[in-house]
Formats: C-alpha cells, sequence, structure tokens
C-alpha cells in the first residue's frame, strides 16, 4: 500500500482508536484527574492541565500537519503567544517584531515592554535595513505571514535566515493560511503558532491556540511550561478543535471559490481605494506568496476612499456578512480593524502600520460565491454614493 499522506493522517488522528466500545469517533475526556496506581505511581495522565487524552490527540494531528515534532495546544491565539515569549526570550530579552501585526500582539509585548520584561521592537521587516538593524541582541523575531490586516507577505526563508545569523529563533504566526497553505518549519522556521479560533476549528465555536516547535527537546519545555503556567487548553475544546480540523481541507477550497468571487467584485470599483488580497498579480508579494504558499487564503482588506464615512455606507444594510471580529468561520464575516480588532494598538501605530479608518476587513466564508460577489458590489456602491441604499442581495 502506497504511504499515505500528510492530509490523511491528520485529520485521521484518533479515529477508530477507542477500545472501550469500538467509536469510530473517538471520545472527549473530561475527566479532571486520573487514577494512581500507588501514591508514587501515576498512570500516563494524572492531571489533566499537565495531559490529557483528548487534547493529546489534537496535538498530534497539528504536529502532523505542521511537519513539527510536538504541539502545545493552549486556551487561545494569545496564550500561545504567551508560551512562547516565557518560553524563548529571557527577562530584558529582545522581540523584533512586524509593525503590522495583530492588535492583540502588539498590545501584549507593548505590555511587556512598558513593564520591562522585554524590548519589543516594531519593524517592517520587508525593509531590509530597518530589519537588520532590530535584529541586534534579539531572542526572538515573530512573523505574522499574511499579515493582519493588510495581507502583507514576509519571505520566511530570508527571515529565518537573518534571525539565525544573530542567533535568534523565528516563530511564525501561521493562523491566515493554515498548514494547508503554507508550512513555515519546512521554510526555516523554529515555531509555528496558530488560533485555532478561526481555520483550524472554522466553525466560530471554541477558543483556541496551538504553538509546534520543530524540534523535540523545545517542545517537551513548551509542554512544561504551559502546564507549569496554566495555559492549556480544555479537553472539550480540544474536541471541538479536532473535530473542526477534520473538514479543513474541504473548508479550504470552498472558502477559495468565494473569494476569487469577491475579489473580482472589488477589483477596480470606484469606491476601492486600494484593494488587499495577495491572490492578485498586482499585490506587492505575490510572487512571494506562490512561491511559499499553496494558496493565497480567503482574507481580503478593502481601503474606502470615502474614509469612515464609506465605511459606515458599506455596512449599512449588509447582508450575510456579520459586523464581527475574529475570521476563518463557514459564515462571512467583515471587521473594521482600526475600532475592532486593532483598537488595542496607539493611533501612531496604527498609522505606522497603514490601518487606515477607511479600511473594512473580510473574511470570505462558505455562502453561495455569486451571492457574496453580489452582496460586495452593492455595498460598494453604497459606500461609493451617499445616502443611497440598495436593496439587500439576501436576507440578513
Amino acid at each position: 500500500m502506497a504511504e499515505l499522506g500528510r492530509w490523511t493522517r491528520a485529520m485521521g488522528t484518533g479515529l477508530g482508536t477507542d477500545t472501550s466500545w469500538r467509536a469510530v469517533v473517538p471520545p472527549v475526556h473530561l475527566s479532571t484527574n486520573y487514577v494512581f496506581d500507588s501514591p508514587d505511581s501515576p498512570g500516563r495522565y494524572d492531571y489533566s492541565r499537565a495531559g490529557n487524552p483528548t487534547r493529546d490527540l489534537l496535538a498530534e494531528a497539528l504536529a502532523e500537519l505542521e511537519g513539527g515534532a510536538t504541539a502545545v495546544p493552549v486556551a487561545t491565539g494569545l496564550a500561545a503567544v504567551t508560551l512562547l515569549v516565557e518560553a524563548v526570550v529571557p527577562v530584558g530579552g529582545v522581540v523584533v517584531c512586524q509593525h503590522d501585526c495583530y492588535g492583540g500582539t502588539w498590545r501584549l509585548l507593548d505590555h511587556y515592554t512598558r513593564n520591562g520584561r522585554l524590548s519589543a521592537r516594531f519593524v517592517d521587516v520587508n525593509d531590509a535595513d530597518a530589519f537588520t538593524d532590530a535584529l541586534e541582541g534579539a531572542s526572538l523575531v515573530l512573523v505574522e505571514t499574511p499579515s493582519n490586516p493588510l495581507l502583507r507577505i514576509t519571505d520566511i526563508r530570508a527571515t529565518a535566515a537573518a534571525a539565525h545569523a544573530v542567533g535568534a529563533l523565528v516563530a511564525v504566526d501561521n493562523t491566515f493560511c493554515s498548514p494547508l497553505l503554507q508550512r513555515p518549519l519546512e521554510l526555516g522556521a523554529d515555531l509555528v503558532l496558530h488560533s485555532t479560533t478561526k481555520f483550524i476549528n472554522g466553525h466560530s465555536d471554541v477558543v483556541g491556540g496551538v504553538l509546534i516547535a520543530r524540534e523535540e527537546d523545545r517542545g517537551e519545555r513548551l509542554a512544561w511550561l504551559a502546564n507549569a503556567l496554566g495555559l492549556t487548553s480544555s479537553a472539550f475544546d480540544a474536541y471541538l478543535t479536532l473535530r473542526g480540523l477534520r473538514t479543513l481541507d474541504a473548508r479550504i477550497r470552498m472558502h477559495a471559490l468565494g473569494t476569487e468571487a469577491v475579489v473580482e467584485a472589488a477589483l477596480g470599483h470606484p469606491a476601492v481605494a486600494a484593494l488587499h488580497w495577495p491572490g492578485l498579480p498586482t499585490h506587492p508579494g505575490h510572487d512571494l506568496a506562490a512561491r511559499q504558499q499553496s494558496g493565497f487564503g480567503s482574507l481580503v482588506s478593502i481601503d474606502l476612499s470615502g474614509g469612515r464615512p464609506a465605511v459606515d455606507r458599506f455596512l449599512d444594510g449588509l447582508p450575510v456578512f456579520h459586523l464581527a471580529e475574529s475570521l476563518g468561520g463557514v459564515e462571512s464575516l467583515v471587521c473594521h480593524p482600526a475600532t475592532m480588532t486593532h483598537a488595542g494598538m496607539s493611533p501612531e501605530a496604527r498609522a505606522t502600520a497603514g490601518i487606515t479608518d477607511g479600511l473594512v476587513r473580510l473574511s470570505v466564508g462558505l455562502e453561495s460565491a455569486e451571492d457574496l460577489a453580489a452582496i460586495i458590489r452593492e455595498a460598494l456602491d453604497r459606500a461609493e454614493a451617499p445616502g443611497r441604499r440598495l436593496p439587500s442581495a439576501s436576507p440578513q
């Protein structure tokens, strides 16, 4: 029999392994504690914060998908960032992070900086001179590619080489691509993190994160520290995330169809000042994304030429696209980064990152591609014409 591929192995993790009742889907183990053979003889599991059979299945699947040695599922995406910092950056150390990162990451690293835990240097990693200058004394380089929300693309291989040359580790936030569209460890990264809330779970009903290590010894350190800090995910969250993961490949392919239709609807519209999607040949990172990704993702950001008033018109009466934070679910979402996902950044930091008051970010879901395209065309028509409200393309 031919060797099974990575996706087939990962999505089948735990299926058909139940030895009690021969259930196809592995049961969720909700017990917080486990019986010892004697006071000094625990079994494989003793307390669920330290280890849990359901969480271990999720870890196995995610490590398989990313090509890592170990994966540590934690409570949230920001818990993964916290674990990363605590495991890698010494007190007083330096973290280099791109200037247009997720607002929650910026807020956390800014908090650490203001309290003297570390020094965060936010820099345009695609500016070779600025990035090289920022590397001095760095312990960690944290990369988001594509970035949130402007979808800038960073060369992972080149960034890793530069960071390793000065002794820094490289971690890549792979949330926007998922392991099916990008595998940073194969491109030289040391660690990969995800908000599993997003594409990996894919159903907007569980919050979680994961940190994946290329090397076994570093992964063991992460697992120990996650237990010590109390960051590990619950069994039920792990169960839901593993359930969502099994449909990731099908969802990613459906997301792509809707995204292409939405981009085509927005391209060239007079209400659009800038359209950000790496699949466009005009995107500055298009060629790089084509090399290091196996798809362009389903996040699209539109900078409206009319600023915040145009955003309000765009959203007025908008059906199907729910105004909400998060992304990567089966449902389509729209958000206004300046007041929502990136509100935790200072106005100066948002300006430096290029996050304007006219920017909206779309997470394209699994609804009909034709409906989504029609909805976006009508919303852009409203954004262009003050006082014009068109009938909805479909009910809310």
